[in-house]
C-alpha cells in the first residue's frame, strides 16, 4: 500500500474537517441555496426566509462563500454556478440527497469508539429505516450516486445477447434504468423491499421505461427471488453482511441467472492486504456502525464467494471508479 506523508497541517485538517462538512449539511438542509439561486440576497432575508436567526445566518452564508460555494456581493450573496447545479433542489444536478444521508450517518460516526469496544452497531442501519426522511435521503441518495457512474458502467458492460436483467436489491433502479438506455432490447426487473417500490417507480417513470422495467417487491434474504434472466447486476448489496449471508445470496443471484447468463457485482473493494484503498477501508467502518456483521471484502474473497455459488470466467472489470468502486462479473456454466 502506498504510504502517505503526512505533516502537522494534513493531521489538524483531517481531525477538524467536520467543520466544513456541518456547514455544507446546514446549509443543504435549510435550503440556503435554493433561495440564492440566480438571485443575491442579504443575510436578513435569508432569515426571513428560513426563518433562522438574522446574525447566525450571515455567519453560516459568511462560511459558506469562504468555501466557494456561495459569492459574496457587498452584503448580499448569490449561489456560485456550482453550487446552483448541485444543490438547488430545483436542479437536475441536485446533490443533496446523498448529502443529507451523509448527515444522517455523523451521529453514528460520532460513537465509532463505541462501536469498536462493542464490537457491533450502535445505530440503526438507514437502508431499513421506519424514518420516511431518513430512508428518502438514502435511496434518493443512492440514486445521485449511481447517476454519476451509471452511464458509463452501462456502456462498458458487455450484454449483447441478453433480453432480461435482474437489478437485484436495486433500490431506485438506476442501474436497471441506464443498462436499458444502453441496451435498446433489454428489459429488467428491479426486486427490493416494498418500502422502495414507490421511489423506484417514480424514478422509471421519470426516465418514461415503465413498458421496460417493472418492480417486483421482496427480501432477497428471505423471500424468493425471481428467475429466467439473462443477467443479474448487484451493486452495493454484499457490504450489508457478512460472508454466509453474501455466499447464500450470490447462490439465489446465480439460480436466477439462465445457462450462460451473466453475473455482474459492483462494491467497493479492499486490495487483499485489505490496507486500502482509504475509502474502502473507511467504509467497512460505516458498516460496523450500522450492521450486525456488513464490511467491505477484499477482491480475493468476493471471487472466492463467486466462484463458489457456481460462476465460472470470474474476472474483474477493467473500469476506473470512484471510491475503489470496482465490478467483478462471472457467467453461469
Amino acid at each position: 500500500m502506498e504510504t502517505t506523508e503526512w505533516t502537522i497541517p494534513d493531521l489538524l485538517q483531517l481531525s477538524g474537517g467536520y467543520w466544513g462538512t456541518c456547514a455544507l449539511h446546514a446549509a443543504v438542509k435549510l435550503e440556503v441555496f435554493d433561495a440564492l439561486v440566480g438571485t443575491a440576497r442579504s443575510a436578513v432575508e435569508i432569515a426571513q426566509l428560513r426563518q433562522t436567526d438574522p446574525r447566525a445566518t450571515g455567519m453560516l452564508l459568511d462560511a459558506l462563500s469562504a468555501l466557494a460555494l456561495l459569492e459574496k456581493r457587498d452584503d448580499t450573496y448569490i449561489a456560485t454556478p456550482f453550487a446552483a447545479n448541485h444543490l438547488s433542489k430545483t436542479s437536475p444536478g441536485y446533490l443533496g440527497h446523498i448529502i443529507m444521508h451523509h448527515h444522517h450517518l455523523m451521529p453514528g460516526w460520532a460513537r465509532l469508539d463505541e462501536a469498536v469496544t462493542s464490537g457491533g452497531p450502535i445505530r440503526e442501519n438507514n437502508s431499513h429505516s421506519d424514518n420516511g426522511i431518513v430512508r428518502e435521503s438514502f435511496l434518493m441518495g443512492m440514486f445521485n450516486l449511481a447517476t454519476l457512474q451509471a452511464p458509463c458502467i452501462a456502456q462498458a458492460a458487455n450484454l449483447s445477447g441478453c433480453r432480461t436483467l435482474l437489478d437485484l436489491g436495486g433500490g431506485p433502479g438506476t442501474y436497471a434504468i441506464y443498462f436499458c438506455i444502453a441496451n435498446p432490447e433489454l428489459t429488467a426487473v428491479v426486486y427490493d423491499l416494498p418500502t422502495t417500490r414507490t421511489f423506484a417507480e417514480n424514478t422509471i417513470a421519470r426516465f418514461d421505461l415503465t413498458a421496460r422495467i417493472s418492480f417486483t417487491p421482496g427480501n432477497y434474504h428471505s423471500d424468493p427471488v425471481p428467475t429466467g434472466f439473462d443477467a443479474v447486476w448487484l451493486s452495493h448489496v454484499l457490504h450489508s453482511d457478512g460472508t454466509e449471508a453474501c455466499s447464500s445470496l450470490l447462490r439465489k443471484a446465480v439460480a436466477a441467472l439462465n445457462p450462460g447468463g451473466i453475473l455482474m457485482l459492483q462494491e467497493f473493494i479492499l486490495n487483499d492486504a485489505k490496507d486500502g484503498p482509504p475509502f474502502p477501508a473507511l467504509f467497512s467502518l460505516n458498516m460496523l456502525l450500522g450492521t450486525e456483521a456488513g464490511q467491505s471484502y477484499a477482491e480475493r474473497e468476493l471471487v472466492a464467494m463467486m466462484a463458489e455459488a457456481g460462476l465460472c470466467e470470474v474476472q474483474r472489470v477493467v473500469l476506473e471508479l470512484p471510491n475503489g468502486s470496482g465490478i467483478i462479473t462471472g457467467r453461469k456454466a
